[in-house]
C-alpha cells in the first residue's frame, strides 16, 4: 500500500472517523474545516448510536403524515414556503425514492453501514481515551396507544427483517424502567443494542485531537476548490492557501453539494434543518435516550444537562433560524417527562439550529467522484451520521488503502439519481 496525503474536508464526526481510520492505515491526514471540530451538525444532535435506525425516512407511513405535520404549528415538520420553488425538485425525488421496493433495498444497504457501528466506533473511542462519552445502555421508544403503535409496525417489521431485536414493553414495564415517564404512555419498545454519547462534540473533538497528536494537521479553512494534474488532484484550494494532497475526501455534511458539483456530480443535497434544547439544570434525567414515537423528538441524557433534539424544517442552508421550531420541542416536553414540563428562564436553556445533510432515499454518498479516483465522497449521512461515521471511517480508508470494498458501494454512488 503507497503512503497518501489525504485531505479530509469536514472535521464533524464522519471526517472525524475517515481520518483517524486513514492515519491508523499509514496515511499523513490534514483536517480541513471553517469551524473547531465537532461544532458544526455534529454538535447539537440528538447524540445517538443506533444500529437500528435502517428505515428510510420517505415511505408510505410518512407521506401519510405529512399533511397533518404541516397543519400542526406544534408539528415535526415545517416547509419554508419561499423556498418550495428551489426544494421541489428534491422533494419530487423523495416521492419516488419511497416505494416498498425501494425502501426494502434501501434498509439493506443501511445496515451494511450502521450495523458495525460499535465495533468501528470503540477502537478510535480507545485509541483517544475517550471512553467517558460513549454509553450503550440502549435507547426506548414510547407509545400512548395501540394505533401509535400500529402506524410505526411497517418499520419494526423492516427492522426485523434486518436482524433488529428489541424489547417489548407494555405499561407497567415502562414505569419499572423509568418512573418519570408520564402515564400516559402505554407501550414502549427497548433497543439494548443502542447507545449514545453524553456529549457529541466532545467526542468529535477527542478523536481529531487524537489524529493531531499522532501527526495529523487541523487547518481551520473553507475549502472552495481542488486543483487537478490532468485526472490526478494535486490540491485542496481553501481561503487558508493551497494544500497538497494525493486524495480528499470530502465529509462536509451539508455544505458538500457544490464542491461536488464542481467535480462534476450534481448530488441532491439538500438540508433538512434540525434544532435542539438543552435544559441544564433539569429536575430528572431519563435513564437513556428516550423518543416521542407520536411526537417525534429524542430526549438524551447528557453531561451538560437534558437535550431535545428533533423537528424538520425544510429552509435551505442560508435562512436566519426559526426559533420558535426549537420552543416547539420544550411545548412538547411535559407531555414526555412531566417533571420536566416548565417554563424556563434564559439562564436555564440554549436553543441551537443545525444541517442535517439529506439525500431524498436516506442513503449518503459514498465512493469516488466521476471526475477523479482522488476525489472521494463520504457526505449525506441524515438522521444517522454519529451512528453511520464510524464504518464509513472504514469503508472510506479501504477504498483509498487499495483494497476490497467490505459493503457494496453501488447503492451509495453519486450519480444513482441520474
Amino acid at each position: 500500500m503507497k503512503k497518501k496525503k489525504v485531505a479530509v474536508i469536514g472535521a464533524g464526526m464522519v471526517g472525524a472517523c475517515v481520518g483517524r481510520y486513514l492515519q491508523r492505515d499509514g496515511h499523513d491526514v490534514v483536517m480541513i474545516d471553517p469551524l473547531e471540530a465537532g461544532e458544526g451538525a455534529s454538535f447539537g444532535n440528538a447524540g445517538c448510536f443506533n444500529p437500528s435506525s435502517l428505515v428510510p425516512i420517505a415511505g408510505p407511513d410518512t407521506f401519510k403524515q405529512v399533511p397533518k405535520y404541516l397543519m400542526d404549528p406544534l408539528g415535526p415538520l415545517s416547509i419554508r414556503w419561499s423556498y418550495l420553488p428551489q426544494l421541489a425538485p428534491w422533494l419530487i425525488r423523495y416521492g419516488l425514492a419511497g416505494t416498498p421496493e425501494k425502501i426494502k433495498q434501501q434498509a439493506q444497504a443501511l445496515r451494511t453501514l450502521i450495523s458495525p457501528c460499535f465495533d468501528a466506533l470503540m477502537p478510535l473511542v480507545d485509541d483517544a481515551g475517550a471512553q467517558k462519552f460513549v454509553k450503550r445502555d440502549g435507547i426506548l421508544i414510547v407509545y400512548r396507544s395501540r394505533e401509535s403503535v400500529a402506524a410505526d409496525a411497517r418499520g419494526w417489521a423492516l427492522r426485523r427483517e434486518n436482524g433488529i431485536v428489541w424489547e417489548e414493553f407494555d405499561e407497567a414495564q415502562l414505569r419499572a424502567f423509568d418512573s418519570n415517564l408520564t402515564p400516559d404512555a402505554k407501550f414502549g419498545k427497548y433497543v439494548p443494542h443502542n447507545g449514545h454519547t453524553v456529549n457529541p462534540s466532545e467526542l468529535v473533538k477527542a478523536i481529531v485531537d487524537h489524529i493531531v497528536k499522532s501527526g495529523g494537521r487541523l487547518v481551520k479553512a473553507e475549502a472552495k476548490g481542488f486543483a487537478f494534474d490532468g485526472d490526478r488532484l494535486v490540491a485542496v484550494e481553501t481561503t487558508a492557501g493551497r494544500i497538497e494532497a494525493d486524495t480528499v475526501v470530502l465529509a462536509a455534511g451539508a455544505h458538500s453539494k457544490s464542491l461536488a458539483a464542481s467535480v462534476g456530480d450534481k448530488v441532491p443535497l439538500e438540508t433538512e434543518r434540525g434544532y435542539h434544547v438543552m435544559i441544564r439544570t433539569p429536575a430528572i434525567m431519563p435513564r437513556v435516550p428516550t423518543t416521542d414515537s407520536e411526537n417525534k423528538f429524542v430526549v438524551t441524557p447528557m453531561q451538560l444537562g437534558v437535550r431535545l433534539a428533533g423537528t424538520v424544517e425544510l429552509a435551505g442552508l442560508h435562512a436566519a433560524p426559526n426559533w420558535k421550531r426549537a420552543e416547539i420541542l420544550l411545548k412538547r416536553l411535559g407531555a414526555l417527562f412531566p417533571a420536566l414540563g416548565k417554563d424556563y428562564s434564559d439562564n436555564e436553556i440554549t436553543y441551537w439550529m443545525g444541517h442535517r445533510p439529506s439525500l431524498p432515499d436516506s442513503l449518503p454518498v459514498l465512493g469516488r467522484s466521476t471526475r477523479s479516483a482522488d476525489v472521494v465522497y463520504a457526505f449525506g449521512h441524515q438522521h444517522i451520521g454519529m451512528t453511520a461515521a464510524p464504518y464509513t471511517g472504514v469503508v472510506i480508508s479501504d477504498l483509498i488503502s487499495g483494497r476490497p470494498s467490505p459493503i457494496d458501494l453501488a447503492p451509495f454512488r453519486a450519480d444513482r439519481f441520474y
